[in-house]
Formats: structure tokens, C-alpha cells, sequence
């Protein structure tokens, strides 16, 4: 029948992307019935039906009012004594089915909420996230560059001390003399400095724009 096509549609509309698919159906009779929760002051309105999304939740069990009597404020309202800031990002979840956090918003903070409401999918949800950031957070190793100076044994002592900031001398190899004058040989050298390039979060090389001065 008609009915049976609409709901498979709409079965595949809500597995597109990486959302997570309740495949319970909500109980009979729980669909039209709001609720209100009080959650630390703030209130919000939502369905059983999304409260029922994860069956082994708080909520859930909450608003079916089997096992938790939970007092109410004078609107009829759940009392819950949490903070208000997480539980929107919390309920937007059980809605549908991806976490939607401001940026300034602590992951550490939804995981404290996500656990006190035993929401099994988004407690590893926020886990995997926060795995992933601290992979990636974790210190570039720094580069080394090189340099070779190529001078003469009178200037080697010059060079060296004029060297400039973050350079470092690495090595000294004596390549001969190359041209005489007279008698005097002009020994030649080659001067191998180093010098350490971290690499900032944004992928850009920070180098002092001051060059080793040759």
C-alpha cells in the first residue's frame, strides 16, 4: 500500500549521512504527547517521541514514568538538576541524530551530560571527536635547514659571530686552497649552519625574516 512506500522513504530519507538511524519505532499511543522539561531553570519543550529516540536514556524512562517519579515544577514541568547550556546540543541529538556544537562550546562538558543520560551513540560520538583532536594537536616535529657559506679562513671568524639569531653552526670542512697569491695560500672553507622551522597549527613555516648574514 500507499503507507507502507511513504514509511520506507522515509526509513532511507533519515540513514542519509552519517546520522545515527533509530530503527525502534516509539511505543503506540507516545507520538502526539509533549512534554516540558525544567532543566536547571531553563525550559524546553520537546515530544516522548524524541525523548524515546535511545530507550535505555534517562529521558526515556522519564517521561514514560514508569520507574522515575521525578517532581515536577508548577507548569507540569520534569525538574532536572543540570545545566541548561549542554542540554541543547543533548536534545537537538536525540531530534536528529548529528551533534551540533557552537564553537566555544567544551566537548568535555556534552560528554559530562551525554553520560549522565546514558545516550550510548553520542557519549562515542564525543569520544571519537575528542580522540581526533588530540591526534591532531600533537607538535610537528621541526625541520632543519641547511646551509652551506662558502669563505675564506680570514672571514671564518667573522662569519661565525655575526651569524644571526636561530642559525647554528654545524660543521667546518676544509675544501684546500684554491688559488695561491705569491707564496701565501688563501685556504677556502665550507661552513655548514642549521637552523630549527616549527611548523605553526595552520600548516605556514614561522622563520625570522632575518637571514644568516653571509
Amino acid at each position: 500500500g500507499v503507507r507502507m512506500r511513504m514509511e520506507g522513504r522515509e526509513e532511507m530519507q533519515g540513514a542519509v549521512g552519517l546520522r545515527c538511524t533509530w530503527d525502534i519505532p516509539p511505543p503506540a499511543g507516545t507520538q502526539a504527547k509533549w512534554v516540558r522539561l525544567n532543566v536547571g531553570g531553563t525550559v524546553f519543550l520537546t515530544t516522548r517521541q524524541t525523548l524515546c529516540r535511545e530507550q535505555k536514556s534517562f529521558l526515556c524512562r522519564l517521561c514514560q514514568g514508569e520507574e522515575l517519579q521525578s517532581d515536577r515544577d508548577e507548569t507540569g514541568a520534569y525538574l532536572i538538576d543540570r545545566d541548561p547550556t549542554y542540554f541543547g546540543p543533548i536534545l537537538n541529538f536525540l531530534r536528529h541524530g548529528k551533534l551540533v556544537l557552537d564553537k566555544d562550546m567544551a566537548e568535555e562538558g556534552i560528554l559530562e551530560e551525554a553520560e549522565f543520560y546514558n545516550i550510548g551513540p553520542l557519549i562515542r560520538i564525543i569520544k571519537d571527536r575528542m580522540e581526533e583532536k588530540d591526534y591532531t594537536v600533537t607538535q610537528v616535529p621541526p625541520k632543519h635547514v641547511y646551509r652551506v657559506l662558502q669563505c675564506q679562513e680570514e672571514e671564518l671568524t667573522q662569519m661565525v659571530s655575526t651569524m644571526s639569531d636561530g642559525w647554528r653552526f654545524e660543521q667546518l670542512v676544509n675544501i684546500g686552497s684554491s688559488y695561491n697569491y705569491g707564496n701565501e695560500d688563501q685556504t677556502e672553507f665550507l661552513c655548514v649552519v642549521s637552523k630549527e622551522l616549527y611548523n605553526s597549527p595552520n600548516g605556514v613555516s614561522s622563520e625570522p625574516s632575518h637571514k644568516a648574514k653571509v
